[in-house]
């Protein structure tokens, strides 16, 4: 089998505001879109993707992050057998190909039943039997009924020896009604442990999950195991095993114990982090804010190197463009010279791309300082006791290791006091966008934006922020627009992830401008 249709059509109104912006088959689960699963399943397969609803969006992203073959039909009409006479005319005759529902994630142990798995002639026809939740139509005993089930579920997964079998199917309408009415007979095949996500309320089951997930995470007794899943993983975990190294060499407090290395090993923080206690009272989140601050100027004291200008213009210039490069053509408005951002006219910045550059030129920087390199609030934890913890350092900065401009550290931390940071990592947010690029019946007109991230609770603690670090508020700013238009390809894996971190950068970076 070379070929997979994946019927990915429809407004997918089930799932409310996480199709605003984007086809269902975008929506991320596990911090991948849904459509991205089979992908990393089947990588030397020939997709077929059908779209309609948001087709633009799907062109785009798939061109800015797919690394599959693959091709996008638009369906002429609609329903569930909408496109798919589309998609056949990709097939060539006698290829046996799959044809599923976008918004099915396959679990881990499932196996494509073995005259389907070489290549070799598949010699009969299949159809996915859900067996772990229900579904509206059910195949029992060679014959399919519009009955609700479990245990005889038809889940939207079907296997064709050849194209012929579907060469009568309806531009539009129900493709299990008319299967059904055509006499379709079918070998089964389980999919028990298929999570499907047609409705809201299945996806708000997920517990929160962070953009980027890079490692796994062991729990034993009192110690944490952090090993890396993906080859981003390993090249992270690595300078985090030499940052770690150092500081625990150098005596450094405010950090968890290191027991070892490769894999890292360290003491487990009973605890929770700093957005998560949801503190008030203001005395409260000064005295922590200290702490932190305290920590992270010990931390800046303990070494220093010579500055490096071309790691400066690495991290603040060279990367940001570099990863705006890849989705010019995805966000919206992002070809116009101003986007309105919560009512506040902001200059784009591939627009102002040369003033920005000059900006960051005036950043001087004498001397590297060894610093945390991602000090957000979603990298602290709060033991017991109150005391923080810092985790989860960076490792570098630029080209350089280990040592960097103490200002990111302040920018970072910044990133979580009034840009709610955390929060938005865990799509704890709203992006309404104007001009019909968003949802149907948005009232905002073209090249305007509503972002409304959820709130970490600490704004109030700006101007403490600034008086207990000393550190310049102009140049903090500007840091924290530059990490924001940075954050965008870095958080591929949700569209509206992309588009609300490159708008949240044009409002902060004209405040400064």
């Amino acid at each position: 089998m070379k070929y997979i249709i994946v019927q990915a059509g429809g407004r997918g109104s089930r799932l409310k505001n996480l199709t605003d912006n984007k086809p269902k088959a975008l929506v991320p689960i596990d911090n991948l879109p849904m459509l991205f699963h089979l992908f990393r399943r089947y990588k030397d397969k020939k997709f077929i993707i059908i779209s309609d609803y948001k087709k633009e969006v799907m062109k785009g992203y798939l061109s800015a992050f797919a690394e599959v073959d693959y091709i996008v039909v638009e369906a002429k009409g609609t329903g569930t057998a909408g496109g798919i006479g589309e998609a056949l005319e990709r097939i060539p005759d006698n290829e046996s190909f799959m044809l599923v529902w976008s918004d099915l994630v396959l679990p881990e142990n499932f196996s494509l039943p073995e005259e389907y798995q070489y290549d070799c002639e598949a010699m009969h026809d299949y159809v996915g039997i859900s067996k772990t939740f229900p579904c509206r139509w059910k195949y029992e005993g060679g014959e399919f009924a519009e009955e609700s089930s479990t245990e005889y579920g038809v889940a939207g997964f079907f296997l064709f020896t050849a194209k012929a079998k579907l060469s009568k199917v309806p531009e539009s309408g129900e493709l299990v009604r008319w299967m059904k009415e055509e006499g379709f007979k079918f070998e089964v095949c389980s999919l028990a442990g298929t999570r499907e996500f047609g409705l809201i309320e299945e996806y708000e089951k997920l517990a929160g999950t962070r953009c980027r997930p890079f490692n796994k995470m062991t729990v034993n007794n009192d110690r944490v195991i952090k090993e890396p899943i993906d080859e981003q993983g390993r090249g992270l975990a690595k300078r985090e095993e030499n940052w770690y190294s150092l500081a625990k060499k150098l005596g450094i407090e405010g950090i968890p114990k290191i027991y070892s290395t490769s894999p890292l090993e360290m003491e487990y923080i009973d605890g929770s982090t700093i957005y998560e206690k949801g503190i008030e009272n203001t005395s409260e989140k000064k005295e922590i804010l200290r702490k932190i601050i305290t920590t992270l100027k010990e931390i800046h004291g303990l070494g220093s190197t010579l500055a490096d200008r071309e790691s400066m213009r690495v991290a603040y210039y060279t990367k940001t463009f570099d990863r705006l490069g890849k989705i010019r053509d995805l966000v919206p408005f992002a070809g116009d010279e101003f986007i309105t951002v919560n009512k506040r006219r902001c200059r784009n910045v591939f627009s102002y791309r040369y003033l920005l550059e000059d900006r960051l030129e005036k950043l001087k920087c004498d001397s590297f300082s060894f610093i945390h390199g991602d000090c957000t609030f979603s990298n602290m934890m709060l033991r017991k006791n109150g005391e923080p913890v810092l985790i989860d350092p960076r490792g570098y900065f630029g080209t350089t290791e280990i040592y960097g401009d103490e200002r990111y550290d302040w920018a970072k931390l910044y990133y979580s006091i009034v840009g709610n940071y955390d929060r938005f990592n865990l799509k704890k947010f709203t992006l309404e966008i104007g001009g019909g690029y968003g949802r149907p019946d948005s009232k905002l007109p073209y090249g305007e934006v509503k972002l409304n991230i959820e709130s970490n609770g600490w704004e109030d603690m700006a101007d403490e922020f600034f008086r207990l670090t000393g550190a310049n508020e102009e140049e903090i700013k500007l840091i924290h627009a530059v990490i924001w238009l940075s954050l965008t390809t870095y958080a591929w894996q949700d569209y509206d992830s992309v588009c609300g971190a490159f708008y949240n950068g044009l409002y902060y970076l004209e405040e400064i401008l």
